[in-house]
């Protein structure tokens, strides 16, 4: 390049990337943009701008993963330009995608693993609604076959993630959702047996409650099911909505039945960016057996290059977590997703343990008998300078974000605190969490916090 014309490019070559003039100035924000800007100024600025967000690491509101080895990264980075769904351009993401399925039929014990029908989705509400779909289609063939009437389905479900809300609502669906009662914060036999009837499309147990972390009784419900269809000759499916347990239980609770074992349970769903440990993006829907996802739910195409089925609700998605989620599985296998887990549990009852030892706390869920979590409430009956709100807000101060929420409908009085224990959060993180709150606690007995009773984040 000639001498002369280095000053016109000057700020390109050498300029500190702050006195540019792309970085002089404010960049558009809600008007898109007249002209083009440099790519390293643009990146800097988008950059900058994410610095805002809270550090995924320390957000333990979430059930989704925050962190992933190298080699994830890798995949991920060399995937981003398949598409998911072109299965005739990309064979091999789709050969990836099935080894997928028939690998989480075995480890969910479907009975003919290679023959299991599955696919994956964008994540687990999408494929709880693709649950749904299948089990009101199934309903509404049976009650046409009998002559019945199709207008008026029910599902019944305990305390439930929004996603059911979702599909109760866009599929015209009765949901019976079981309320919480006293102390009983999760679907029971009994309560579900009260709400059963022929116009029921399904059950949803969930194998890891969004409200307490808790596995719902899946064995127990399937077998008073089975009582109800000898005594009225209603048979009734069930869907599990196993979007954190289905990647927990088989590895760290192995002989608890809530899965193809039991013949009732007709499909599953799990999200693969929870416990299944991938980057965020993929979730997965399996039936029993080919005769439980109708027919009349799986649409062809040609458009893409082959004759290709598809039963998701979404068309075009990346393909690098579902590469990914097969990574892990090879990577792990059963003895490395145990291994992990196992510390998450530990580390969720240890936690547990020294938040109770605290003094102010009541524990709700200590990490036994669901998901590796805690949650707790204030103790009743006492008067606290403080609200479960406060120190919620009180831990961003330290970067932490820890989710105070109250409960469903009939124990909308009980305020909880809850902690995922995801991979990635270290014992050590867990020590330090606990430091934190210890101090929150102590300022808060230095500078009271004024509330009405009725906001005041504990039973009463």
């Amino acid at each position: 390049m000639p001498l002369h014309a280095k000053d016109s490019i000057r700020e390109m070559i050498d300029d500190d990337i702050y006195a540019s003039s792309d970085l002089s100035v404010c960049l558009p924000k809600y008007t898109f943009p007249k002209v083009e800007h440099e790519s390293r100024h643009v990146y800097q600025a988008v950059h900058d701008e994410l610095m805002l967000d809270g550090n995924s690491r320390q957000n333990l509101a979430t059930f989704c993963q925050t962190w992933v080895e190298p080699e994830v990264h890798k995949l991920m980075d060399e995937c981003v330009d398949k598409n998911m769904i072109d299965k005739d351009e990309y064979p091999q993401t789709a050969e990836i995608e099935a080894r997928c399925v028939h690998m989480l039929a075995d480890l969910w014990n479907s009975p003919e693993a290679e023959n299991t029908l599955g696919c994956s989705t964008t994540g687990s509400s999408e494929a709880a609604m693709l649950g749904g779909m299948a089990m009101k289609w199934r309903w509404r063939e049976r009650m046409k076959a009998q002559g019945k009437p199709t207008d008026k389905p029910n599902m019944i479900c305990g305390p439930v993630q929004v996603c059911w809300h979702k599909f109760a609502k866009y599929w015209d669906i009765e949901l019976r959702e079981i309320p919480m009662e006293q102390d009983r914060l999760i679907m029971t036999p009994e309560e579900v047996i009260k709400r059963c009837d022929e116009n029921t499309i399904g059950v949803v147990p969930t194998l890891g409650v969004t409200f307490t972390c808790q596995y719902e009784p899946v064995k127990e419900v399937s077998d008073a099911l089975d009582k109800f269809q000898e005594e009225t000759g209603i048979d009734i499916p069930i869907h599990v909505d196993g979007a954190s347990g289905g990647f927990l239980a088989p590895f760290c609770d192995p002989n608890l039945e809530w899965d193809f074992r039991l013949p009732r349970v007709k499909s599953i769903n799990a999200s693969g960016h929870k416990f299944g440990l991938s980057p965020l993006g993929v979730g997965w829907v399996l039936w029993r057996t080919k005769a439980d996802l109708p027919e009349d739910l799986i649409f062809r195409v040609n458009y893409l290059g082959g004759d290709m089925p598809t039963f998701a609700l979404n068309f075009s998605r990346p393909g690098g977590q579902i590469v990914v989620q097969y990574y892990n599985f090879l990577r792990l296998g059963h003895e490395g997703y145990r291994r992990i887990h196992q510390a998450c549990y530990e580390t969720a009852q240890a936690v547990a343990q020294q938040i109770a030892e605290m003094g102010p706390f009541e524990i709700i869920y200590n990490g036994l008998g669901g998901i590796p979590a805690l949650s707790w409430s204030l103790k009743s009956g006492e008067d606290h300078p403080f609200t479960l709100y406060d120190l919620s807000d009180r831990l961003r101060i330290r970067g932490w974000q820890v989710a105070a929420y109250s409960m469903p409908a009939h124990r909308e009085d009980l305020v909880v605190m809850r902690i995922l224990v995801r991979h990635g959060v270290s014992r050590d993180l867990g020590e330090m969490l606990v430091n934190d709150m210890q101090t929150c606690v102590e300022y808060f007995k230095r500078n009271p916090v004024t509330k009405p009773l009725e906001s005041a984040g504990y039973c009463h």
